[in-house]
């Protein structure tokens, strides 16, 4: 059996050494009423554990109206999400939060999950203060305008998670070709 080690350093030393360097911040908003419905099968738990392989999600809140059932906020929060009830319109209290990730310091990438082109604005504005985006998009009506302004893009369609890797690599290259004309 090995020995327990207690006290505060050993605690903080253990902590150190599970810390993990060199992987994302990540701020992830959903738009619940446009894509948490029967007809899409989206599963937030996917989500995340596909974003747990990127980064650590650090905020995670998905936005709610007021008819949302008490079982799909309970299932939310069990699932480690914060669910955000709006009285008003999802999209605008959205809007906000996702700004403010845009000037968090500690977040580093936003993720978005939406159809909805009405969030084109937020992500311009997060890659225009360096940060990355994530977009997962669901299919049918997911947005052209807002897939191309984001960094990644991953559509949720019959219950997969898909992504166009020339689509990535093109991306990927006019970035660098940028970098390049600025330096």
């Amino acid at each position: 059996m090995q020995n327990v080690k207690t006290g505060f350093s050993s605690i903080v030393k253990y902590l150190s050494t599970k810390k993990e360097t060199g992987r994302r911040s990540i701020g992830l908003l959903v738009d619940g009423p446009n894509v948490l419905r029967k007809e899409f099968n989206v599963n937030l738990e996917e989500i995340r554990d596909v974003l747990k392989e990127y980064g650590n999600v650090k905020i995670g809140r998905v936005f709610l109206n007021q008819y949302a059932s008490d079982k799909l906020v309970e299932a939310i929060e069990n699932n480690g999400f914060e669910p955000i009830i709006c009285s008003s319109d999802v999209d605008v209290r959205l809007a906000v939060e996702g700004m403010e990730l845009v000037y968090n310091p500690t977040i580093d990438t936003i993720a978005l999950v939406t159809r909805d082109a009405d969030f084109k604005p937020l992500l311009n504005k997060a890659n225009e203060h360096g940060k990355e985006t994530i977009l997962f998009g669901v299919e049918p009506g997911f947005s052209t305008a807002l897939r191309n302004s984001a960094d990644y893009v991953i559509i949720l369609e019959n219950n997969q998670m898909n992504y166009n890797e020339e689509e990535v690599a093109e991306k990927k290259r006019i970035q660098k070709a940028s970098s390049n004309v600025h330096k």
